[in-house]
């Protein structure tokens, strides 16, 4: 029974950066030793090679850490399962329960080590801290002292009230990292790509999308989440907001101070939130499973992807891609693909704790 955005077979290709070595001697080149000081916890993402992307809200930056976490071998294919989660992360870090929150988790493709993003209290003073869960379900935490690491700042990040989604969501795709939030520009809705090993960063691509729910055009509402995912051998990032649209963009688009409209090709239903989203393949077919606030573990369709022309009148209920509501699954807060057929969950059990576990994918 199942309680509760990659490795599979539709999205590897966003780990694999070329040939073994040359792949190596490009990113540490590229890094340098040092301590990172996080001012928030914010998303996570692998790329290449064991690097961790972490995104830091309050300080408006990115940071690659080689994690030197590339251990292939599998001799025991244990896959985590850890009940009370919260608990035993609060006694890592001497605190309790209800002063701790898991903002993200990320899965190390190459390892199989599951990554969690974590503030250590409440409010915008939170301390950041990460750590990591073993195959075997053994919790430490990686420390940020003397690491190998590159730092990307975010131009023209919101400030004020809106500066924890300055980052919301962050991915690897191709040579590139992928990073969605707010701005304090007029079409607050960013979404920035920017190479890597870092270089330089620019003020990002504004995103307009139309929201069947709302009835109209938004460039506000910021990406709540996102997944890579190629349509017709173009790369596109699909695209999560509040309420619920999904919008496909074509990742060809993402230019420096321009402005693009996404293609809205599915309204979920209002008075929702996604928390996290990834594409994978069944049986030949491919699908998002997109954890939600109100609507359980959604499997959404994505035949007939290519096709669709877009949302643009208003919509009561939903329409466009279709989806179904996983039976059994309750209370998912975060996943991550874990290999071709499993996915890692953070689930908020009935009893209020939070249990982590791997199951197969739908």
């Amino acid at each position: 029974m199942l309680h509760r955005l990659c490795a599979l077979a539709a999205v590897a290709a966003l780990f694999v950066a070329g040939p073994a070595g040359a792949a190596d001697a490009k990113v540490d080149g590229s890094l340098t030793k040092g301590t990172i000081e996080l001012k928030s916890a914010g998303p996570l993402a692998f790329g290449p090679e064991g690097i961790l992307f972490i995104g830091d809200p309050v300080a408006a930056a990115i940071y690659a850490v080689d994690t030197g976490d590339r251990n292939t071998a599998d001799t025991t294919r244990a896959r985590p399962k850890v009940e009370g989660i919260d608990e035993k992360v609060a006694g890592l870090l001497g605190t309790e329960a209800k002063e701790i929150q898991i903002k993200d988790l990320a899965v190390n493709p190459t390892s199989g080590t599951t990554y969690l993003s974590v503030a250590r209290g409440r409010g915008p003073t939170a301390a950041a801290v990460i750590l990591r869960v073993a195959r075997d379900g053994k919790l430490s935490e990686f420390p940020l002292r003397d690491v190998k690491s590159a730092k990307a700042e975010i131009a023209n990040a919101a400030e004020g009230k809106s500066r924890q989604e300055a980052i919301t969501q962050i991915a690897y795709l191709k040579g590139r990292v992928y990073v969605a939030g707010l701005s304090n520009e007029d079409w607050a809705s960013r979404l920035r790509s920017i190479a890597f090993p870092f270089d330089k960063t620019d003020k990002g691509t504004g995103i307009q999308i139309f929201h069947g729910a709302h009835g109209q055009l938004e460039t506000r509402a910021p990406v709540r989440v996102f997944a890579p995912y190629q349509i017709g051998g173009e790369d596109h990032l699909l695209a999560a907001y509040t309420c619920t649209p999904l919008v496909k963009l074509p990742v060809s688009k993402l230019e420096p101070g321009s402005k693009i409209k996404g293609v809205t090709v599915a309204e979920l239903g209002n008075r929702n939130r996604p928390l996290a989203m990834i594409v994978y393949k069944k049986d030949g077919k491919d699908y998002v499973l997109m954890a939600n606030s109100s609507r359980g573990l959604m499997k959404i369709n994505l035949e007939g992807i290519d096709k669709i022309e877009g949302i643009s009148e208003r919509v009561n209920g939903t329409a466009g891609l279709k989806y179904e509501t996983i039976k059994g699954i309750t209370g998912v807060q975060k996943l991550d693909a874990y290999d071709k057929d499993h996915a890692v969950l953070l689930v908020q059990a009935s009893c209020g704790r939070l249990n982590l576990d791997t199951v197969e994918l739908p």
